[in-house]
């Protein structure tokens, strides 16, 4: 039962935290979002965070997280079915963020900044639930892998584009939008994609039928799925990538068979099965024998958004943990304004202010990379083609190259620091936030999945020596955003030194660098994080230089300098 304001003060208990503008309240975003030129979205960002924020939404992601979803293999005649049921909570969720162009919405109206402010969009979504954020996520990313394929961009992407949202299996071609999930893992692989065992049937005409099984499938019930698989035939042999509808054109469901529905730690809201094909038909998307190279676009997205929705959940543990602290007493004082305190919430804004801002400014390599598509003929010049190409200039090569190493530096660190930092909010509500009353119960099992979805840790930081090692613009161009605000600290400079050498070591050393690869992740990280928030709030930059980089630097949150000015710090939060 929710409390009146009167009843919770009265009772020393914090009132529910409703009615918020999520974009408006959070300092943070609002900035970044200016800082990269996404400054004409605000006024919709602004709309997005009264949704969010409104009591409505806040009851939805309770039922979708508190209700699961069911599997229905079987009908109750014993036919396969293969259908999953949502409580109607998610699909309200869902609906909206699609509404707002959460998944598809810089690839269907591209401007400058529409990347960011897709960001800003899914990151408010993301932060309130964060189940409905991977069919999302996955949709936004397979737009630039289907581009690749005109027959398929063709029909696919105007589905993509749609901001309706249909639940039932139908032609996407009947549905106002349509949603791409993924199925790329295997038992025996895990990571390793190349010892799949999935085979591809040619078919003709650029379609092949697949047999066998995938253990993990997220969102089953997406509309289509990219799916690797093993071609061997005398014209070509190797892995490739499909497109795999559930549903085909002429209504029939395409064989792909839910085996069980996995029984997660969190992430609950979303549903993810084991499946199984049996000359199941997929379009191949891509060269043939190539898929791997052509599903590498869609998985640097998603990296993205692993960075973007792990900065979300910091904004939630934040906001909530700053919200009990401003309205519980204790010992003759409210619990914001106890030293000890204030240090470790001040210590979680700083987490969060360096997270949305290396997010936000991959989000922008994102619009620098990418070309406005050409104008349609047949639209009267008006409407954009709606396939997205990259774009041909030094500066986009520039960005691309950074992207490239950035977006795994970023997933290694933001979501490696995401777990922990939920942990410690969640200490910050004392009982009530280890209740599943309260929303940081559900964040702390979230958290570690951003950490573990596109690459765990290990294969993450191993991805960054590959970067320096085989693609050299990559570090040239890191090292030049790393060099912006030399001078600017000397403990900015000394760490700089310090990263520029060991990126120096595992390029000349890959195979020695394996061992200390995650320490190369994290001081490329913690380097690139101060050098991008040195162009915001200097209160946020100097506490931050001087706790994760100065010598006096602590291992756990609330350990900052004497100096930080914690309450320009949490008044920004």
């Amino acid at each position: 039962m929710q409390h009146t304001d009167g009843a919770a003060d009265a009772a020393n208990q914090a009132p529910p935290r409703l009615g918020v503008d999520e974009f408006s309240a959070n300092a943070a975003l609002v900035d970044g979002v200016r800082r990269f030129g996404a400054s004409w979205a605000s006024g919709e960002l602004a709309a997005v965070g009264r949704l969010v924020g409104s009591e409505q939404f806040a009851e939805n992601a309770r039922l979708a997280n508190a209700c699961p979803p069911v599997l229905h293999a079987l009908d109750r005649y014993g036919a396969r079915r293969d259908e999953v049921e949502y409580h109607p909570a998610y699909h309200h969720v869902l609906a909206d963020a699609v509404a707002h162009g959460a998944h598809t919405a810089a690839w269907a109206d591209p401007r400058p900044g529409a990347h960011v402010a897709r960001a800003a969009v899914f990151m408010l979504f993301a932060q309130v639930e964060p189940g409905h954020a991977c069919p999302v996520s996955m949709t936004h990313a397979a737009v630039p892998a289907l581009a690749r394929e005109p027959d398929v961009a063709r029909v696919w992407l105007p589905c993509l584009y749609g901001d309706g949202y249909e639940p039932r299996l139908l032609p996407a071609g009947r549905k106002p939008g349509a949603l791409v999930g993924m199925a790329m893992t295997e038992r025996q692989g895990g990571s390793d994609v190349r010892a799949l065992t999935t085979s591809a049937r040619d078919a003709g005409n650029g379609t092949a039928l697949l047999t066998g099984a995938k253990w993990f499938c997220s969102a089953p019930m997406s509309d289509a799925f990219l799916v690797l698989a093993r071609e061997q035939s005398r014209e070509q042999e190797g892995i490739s990538c499909f497109l795999v509808p559930r549903v085909l054109e002429d209504g029939a469901r395409n064989p792909f068979r839910l085996v069980r529905l996995k029984s997660k730690l969190g992430n609950r809201a979303n549903a993810s099965a084991e499946v199984e094909f049996e000359d199941t038909l997929g379009w191949r998307i891509g060269e043939p024998g190539r898929g791997v190279p052509t599903i590498l676009g869609m998985v640097h997205e998603t990296r993205l958004d692993c960075i973007l929705g792990t900065a979300a959940g910091m904004r939630q543990a934040v906001a909530e943990a700053l919200w009990h602290a401003r309205h519980r007493r204790a010992f003759g004082r409210r619990l914001v304004d106890q030293p000890a305190m204030s240090a470790v919430l001040a210590d979680l804004a700083l987490e969060y202010e360096a997270a949305v801002a290396l997010g936000l400014r991959l989000a922008a390599a994102d619009d620098a990379v990418w070309s406005p598509p050409a104008r349609s003929a047949a639209a009267g010049g008006d409407a954009p083609s709606s396939v997205p190409s990259p774009a041909a200039t030094e500066g986009a090569r520039r960005e691309r190259a950074f992207a490239r190493i950035a977006t795994a530096i970023g997933k290694y660190w933001v979501c490696q620091r995401g777990p922990a930092h939920a942990a410690e909010a969640l200490e910050c509500l004392g009982g009530n936030g280890y209740t599943e009353d309260f929303p940081l119960a559900m964040r702390y099992r979230e958290q570690p999945v951003m950490a573990i979805w596109e690459g765990s840790g290990n294969v993450v930081a191993l991805d960054v020596l590959r970067a320096l090692g085989r693609e050299p613009d990559s570090a040239e161009a890191l090292a030049e955003e790393l060099e912006l605000h030399r001078g600017a600290h000397p403990a900015l400079d000394a760490h700089l030194e310090q990263a520029l050498a060991l990126m120096a070591d595992a390029a000349r050393e890959p195979a020695e660098a394996q061992a200390w690869a995650r320490r190369l992740a994290e001081t490329l990280a913690l380097a690139l994080q101060a050098t991008l928030l040195l162009d915001g709030e200097p209160a946020v930059a100097e506490a931050f230089i001087a706790s994760r980089l100065g010598p006096g630097r602590g291992l756990g949150y609330g350990c900052l300098p004497d100096a930080a000015r914690t309450d320009s710090i949490l008044a920004r939060a």
